[in-house]
């Protein structure tokens, strides 16, 4: 993802000032695990930077529309995604971090005095994605045998259809085993 800078003026440097500020992220994929989430179109985000005395807070939203692969039966699913975007840069690296953050949960402002949207953006959007996208939730998913979509109806093959076990299921044996219910 390409940066997404915004230079802070100097009139957000006085404690209680802030500015609002709006674009859109061109992020082409984003991948997490196994699951590649692409953007068709790119993001809007929105985002407010607040002087909170010594911090600058930032706080915003991203909106779009992402398209994955489902996890059963590899087709498409696409779906809104919408992500709080949350930021807090302290001012000056002297300062100390208020003492109920942790040292992951803030950053300091670059010398350059410029805030990069993106790896905000990012985050807000890694939280909102699916860990599980299904194309619905009663997704029949492929066969094992055949890898026939089985939601478009049944294959006939014994594995994924209505007929027998396979033969090489290694788990027919267990199929008459009283399991003491």
């Amino acid at each position: 993802m390409k940066p997404i800078r915004i230079e802070i003026p100097k009139e957000l440097f006085t404690p209680a000032e802030f500015k609002h500020y709006e674009g859109a992220a061109d992020i082409e994929f984003l991948k997490l695990g196994p699951d590649l989430f692409e953007f068709g179109n790119p993001l809007e985000w929105q985002a407010d930077i607040t002087n909170t005395g010594g911090a600058l807070l930032v706080t915003g939203t991203v909106e779009g529309e992402a398209t994955c692969g489902c996890a059963r039966c590899l087709g498409p699913v696409t779906f809104p995604v919408t992500g709080d975007v949350e930021g807090y840069f302290l001012v000056s690296p002297e300062d100390a971090a208020p003492d109920d953050m942790e040292d992951d949960e803030f950053d300091y402002l670059p010398a350059d005095k410029a805030i990069d949207m993106a790896p905000l953006i990012q985050a807000a959007l890694i939280l909102e994605m699916p860990q599980i996208p299904l194309c619905s939730e009663d997704c029949k998913g492929l066969c094992p045998k055949c890898g026939a979509n089985l939601n478009e109806g049944d294959c006939g093959c014994a594995e994924g259809g209505q007929g027998g076990e396979a033969a090489d299921n290694p788990f027919a044996v267990l199929k008459d085993f009283d399991f003491g219910s």
